[in-house]
């Protein structure tokens, strides 16, 4: 008993001493970067600080961004006169002296230690305002791309508080927890001390960069000059070895050009675009990319031994010589079709057509991480398919390649504002000179017009023959698969298309550049769209042709019609019989019908045809929730008055009391009279023509907003948004299932986007960005 009355006085004395032996502890132990502080980062500061349009350039991916700083420059600039100096990690600079030159200051040092860092300050800001559990933000906090970020140097913080009280990081969300504070702070107050990520290549992975790299930096000039052009095409890439086994890969790989040979550390060449002139010799390289992975500039392409044997046979199989390489001139950078000729044209089509989603990727989420000026070129949601590589001419005829090569030049290279209006003069001549040729060319090649056997179908197998594009105001996304409702407008891209597109919005785009630059690149798309939808024309009955494009450039876009563009070709048939005078819906219904085999998603949610309109591989407990979601799925604004409140991507998530989800994209497609101007474009709305699409999935890259409805609350969900007619019933909707910054789990929720991505699509998963979501 006396010993019991012992232990008694003495637990809560040991119960005290022990409350306090792990601060102790974790005072003493040395946090590493890599796995105490890096993993805080990517989940409560990554979804911002990714991407060009990371606020103050501080990008929060590697160590090395961190290390360099934060910066007063903006990269994304509408009113540049002059082009800037680039700034891209990992290439435009390597030590952080190097950064220091371009005006780039530290977040963690600070001259009274680093636990007065601006990093530090930061955080201790945003703790110190607290919100009410899922309530909307105060009006006064402006986000999005609205928003103008102050970028404070560490010296000025203190205005910056004063001024901005609620501007702590991170900014107007759910913060960071008591936890994960206390990590940060012992960190910076040891010093910061930063550990860089190192790589254990498998043998397999070593071996395929060695087969590779050996293909792309063979001497002769065939090689050469195939090389030139892979790599003009896959240096926006994250490359991956694809083993087949579905897994997410262990590595993803940029390839470079790099003034040291294979088996040295990297050196990239300092050039702005991947088609500027080298300034020494150089090797192509496979590098590991390094750090977290966003989603924006995630953009996958997968190589393996089938891969590599595929391209060798589709570029060195045939008797093709190269007397003499190209150059880097204007020129040659303008007009890829002339510089790379000698390559058989047929290798070139092929090898993008076996990857069109790659591609279109690379020009729809690419170098663009903001812009709805450059965004405002296509429509909300387009199909596209492409044309056959038999029954492309540039492809199938040496006599119409050899004339009209040299009117498929690109804008842009000359960036100086007086060249704005000499160079789209010079380029939009050019282009319809050409478009005038196809058409006398096809007429006479084709006289009966063109039949369904003209599209390419993926070769029976390769569901990248049919995409579908989503815009999303100010960014893009595109998908395998026809998806949503029959669209207003569907794109036939042939190779001259697709390869103006990529050079125009991918190799030839500096997201440093001017005003001019960016203008002249936006300008000469919007002919590419018109050429897109030209060739599609093609396929409809000639005297519904002017009808037809009529109703795509309605209003203002008239006058561009008659006065931009080529003329219609009302004068050759189609091959295709018609049985109504809807020629686009009976178009699409027939890529439908005639394509299903490849047809990547079935959508029998926004194309619903029966009862049960679900998909048929999904647990039993979702198909009920599914079938009706049918009732607000491709639905006008003007008879789902919710439409009008919804952001441009919506995620819906979708739950079970066993914890089982499945997530939804819900997507806001604006209907718009034209989409041929650059300004104005909100005076083009047809507010109630709008429509959402419900893709089974993550699709973009940037969520709006998010809902979480259990399984059993579908119904009262959709009855909500049918019930919604002004603002403050979507404001009810928004409390009841919503899922706002303010909310205690929201950063669960936000990287269940991610883990939903590893699941399904594992090469493809990476951080979303936040940085529009809405404060609904």
């Amino acid at each position: 008993m006396l010993l019991l009355q012992q232990y008694r006085v003495q637990l809560p004395l040991l119960s005290v001493l022990f409350l306090f032996l792990p601060v102790v502890v974790a005072a003493e132990r040395s946090l590493s970067y890599q796995t105490d502080v890096q993993p805080i980062f990517e989940n409560k500061c990554l979804a911002c600080h990714g991407c060009y349009d990371a606020p103050c350039q501080l990008k929060l991916e590697a160590p090395e961004g961190l290390d360099r700083g934060a910066s007063k420059d903006k990269v994304y600039n509408g009113a540049r006169t002059e082009s800037v100096a680039p700034t891209r990690l990992f290439q435009d600079a390597l030590t952080t002296a190097q950064w220091r030159e371009k005006d780039f200051f530290s977040v963690i040092d600070s001259t009274d230690g680093m636990q007065s860092s601006l990093l530090y300050n930061m955080l201790e800001l945003g703790r110190k305002h607290r919100f009410a559990d899922n309530e909307k933000l105060p009006d006064d906090i402006t986000l999005g791309l609205q928003r103008v970020n102050a970028c404070p140097k560490p010296e000025e913080f203190a205005d910056y508080a004063d001024k901005h009280p609620m501007g702590g990081m991170p900014l107007a969300v759910t913060g960071l927890t008591d936890q994960e504070f206390a990590t940060v702070s012992q960190w910076l107050k040891q010093g910061a001390p930063l550990s860089y990520q190192t790589f254990d290549l498998s043998e397999d992975e070593q071996r395929q960069i060695q087969a590779w790299e050996k293909m792309l930096n063979q001497p002769d000039k065939r090689h050469q000059l195939v090389a030139r052009w892979l790599f003009e095409h896959l240096f926006l890439a994250h490359l991956y070895f694809d083993d087949n086994s579905g897994d997410k890969p262990d590595h993803f790989f940029t390839l470079y050009r790099s003034s040291t040979p294979p088996g040295e550390p990297l050196k990239p060449l300092d050039s702005v675009r991947p088609n500027d002139m080298p300034p020494e010799h150089f090797w192509y390289r496979l590098v590991p990319v390094r750090g977290s992975l966003a989603h924006k500039t995630h953009i996958t392409f997968a190589l393996n031994d089938k891969k590599l044997a595929r391209t060798r046979e589709q570029f060195f199989a045939g008797d093709w010589e190269v007397e003499t390489l190209p150059g880097y001139s204007y020129e040659q950078r303008a007009n890829p079709f002339q510089t790379f000729s000698d390559i058989p044209a047929r290798a070139r089509y092929q090898f993008m057509l076996d990857e069109a989603e790659y591609f279109v990727r690379t020009f729809i989420r690419g170098p663009v991480c903001r812009g709805q000026i450059a965004t405002d070129v296509i429509r909300d949601h387009f199909w596209a398919v492409f044309q056959d590589p038999d029954h492309d001419l540039y492809i199938t005829d040496d006599n119409y390649r050899a004339k009209v090569s040299g009117l498929l030049g690109l804008p842009g290279q000359d960036e100086e504002l007086l060249a704005l209006g000499p160079q789209w003069l010079k380029y939009s001549g050019n282009r319809n000179q050409y478009l005038k040729a196809r058409h006398q060319a096809y007429g006479e090649k084709d006289p009966q017009g063109p039949a369904w056997e003209s599209l390419w179908d993926g070769d029976g197998k390769n569901r990248n023959a049919l995409l579908t594009i989503f815009r999303h105001h100010d960014n893009s996304s595109v998908r395998k698969g026809l998806i949503g409702d029959l669209p207003l407008t569907t794109w036939v891209m042939d190779y001259p298309l697709f390869e103006r597109s990529y050079y125009n919005l991918v190799v030839n785009f500096n997201v440093f550049g001017s005003v001019s630059h960016q203008a002249q690149t936006r300008l000469y798309f919007d002919l590419i769209r018109n050429g897109a939808e030209q060739n599609t024309l093609r396929y409809f009955p000639r005297e519904l042709r002017k009808p037809v494009v009529e109703n795509w450039y309605q209003n203002t876009g008239k006058l561009r019609l008659y006065v931009s563009y080529a003329s219609v070709d009302t004068t050759h048939p189609t091959g295709i019989q018609y049985q109504t005078n809807t020629p686009v819906n009976e178009f699409n219904d027939g890529l439908l019908k005639r394509f299903a085999a490849i047809n990547a998603r079935p959508d029998p949610i926004n194309r619903c045809d029966g009862e049960d309109c679900h998909r048929n591989d999904i647990a039993d407990w979702l198909k009920e929730p599914e079938t009706t979601l049918v009732g607000i799925a491709s639905t006008q604004a003007q008879d789902l008055q919710a439409v009008h409140f919804m952001p441009e991507v919506t995620m819906l998530r979708v739950e079970n009391e066993n914890g089982e989800r499945e997530i939804y994209t819900l997507i806001r497609n604006r209907a718009h009279t034209n989409v041929a101007f650059m300004l104005g474009e909100s005076l083009r709305y047809q507010p109630p023509l709008d429509t959402l699409t419900i893709y089974p999935g993550v699709l973009a890259s940037y969520p709006n907003f998010m809902f979480n409805v259990q399984a059993d609350e579908v119904d009262d969900f959709v009855a909500a948004m049918q019930a919604v007619k002004k603002e403050k019933d979507f404001t009810a909707l928004a409390s009841r299932f919503g899922i706002r910054r303010t909310h205690p789990q929201f950063w669960t929720y936000f990287h269940d986007l991610t883990r939903y991505l590893e699941e399904h699509e594992p090469s493809e998963a990476a951080v979303l960005d936040m940085n529009r979501y809405e404060n609904l």
